[in-house]
């Protein structure tokens, strides 16, 4: 357990922290910036991986379900939400993506709810809130589907094909689909020196590094416990811009940070009838290959 919560906060970590990287592409096509992405985000994996499965025909419909709602979807919607609403106000919004994951959980227990309930609260104190107009609130609504479906749609898969496997895959599919796409909207652009490091930066450590981590991590904990370690991705937004001199430290931050760690605790107890779920694999299985027999466990 402890070193898939490790590898879950590590990711959530790790994606809070690269916000005032993806603002490095302001202006930038945004399928075609996402299909450079993606792309060098697997040539990466395939480095890693010592072999990548192969999918089934039922392995495909979920990945494309990661790639179109919690990858291309989800960045696209987070932009669009950001023209009819505050940052702060999509971030709250976005807070509720814990307690989804955690009542979707097919073995969801009360821990877990509550800790993801605590979590939200705390997300809500970190992001001060907000107004929208227009469709900014559905655009937001829609930008938590994407984020819960990142994880939801992988939860079977994982199993089937491993960690490095589905994160493998979908930026393959995500590079195919976003080059295509891009190609009739947006288009493509040459990126400059600011914009080629934001890209590599992203690709190398937010999505080859941070994907495999966060798999391993619903593989270990299940979705709903490790849901409550989105609530991370806030507060290292919030150290990273404090750090920058960005933004300055206030006490109500230090209640939100407060508010989510006690969440963290909580939603991560180890219940007395939490077995694995669907989302899980037995502590000895090969992760990295997707099998449950015993072996080394391979981690991304």
């Amino acid at each position: 357990m402890k070193l898939g919560v490790a590898a879950g906060a590590t990711a959530a970590t790790i994606v809070g922290a690269s916000v005032p990287i993806t603002g490095m592409l302001e202006g930038y096509p945004v399928l075609t910036g996402q299909a450079m992405r993606y792309a060098l985000g697997a040539a990466v994996l395939l480095l890693v991986a010592r072999r990548l499965p192969m999918p089934s025909w039922r392995d495909i419909p979920p990945l494309l379900g990661v790639v179109g709602s919690g990858m291309l979807g989800f960045n696209a919607l987070l932009i669009a939400a950001q023209q009819y609403a505050e940052p702060g106000f999509v971030a709250a919004v976005m807070g509720g993506a814990p307690i989804a994951l955690a009542l979707l959980s097919r073995q969801r227990t009360a821990a877990a709810v509550v800790g993801a309930v605590v979590v939200a609260a705390g997300i809500v104190l970190l992001s001060g809130g907000g107004t929208w107009h227009g469709p900014g609130l559905v655009l937001a609504l829609l930008t938590m589907v994407g984020e819960v479906c990142f994880t939801l749609f992988a939860v079977g898969v994982v199993r089937r094909l491993g960690v490095l496997g589905v994160a493998t895959w979908t930026c393959l599919l995500a590079t195919v689909i976003g080059a295509v796409l891009g190609t009739f909207v947006g288009g493509w652009q040459v990126p400059d020196t600011r914009q080629t490091f934001a890209l590599v930066l992203l690709a190398v450590v937010v999505t080859a590094l941070a994907f495999g981590l966060w798999y391993f991590a619903v593989n270990r904990l299940g979705s709903d416990r490790a849901g409550v370690l989105i609530g991370l991705m806030p507060v290292s937004g919030l150290v990273t811009s404090v750090l920058l001199g960005a933004q300055e430290l206030t006490l109500v931050s230090v209640v939100g940070v407060t508010t989510v760690a006690l969440g963290c605790v909580i939603g991560l107890r180890r219940g007395a009838h939490h077995t694995h779920d669907a989302g899980r694999v037995p502590p000895k299985s090969t992760i990295a290959s997707g099998s449950d027999t015993q072996a080394e466990v391979v981690a991304p």
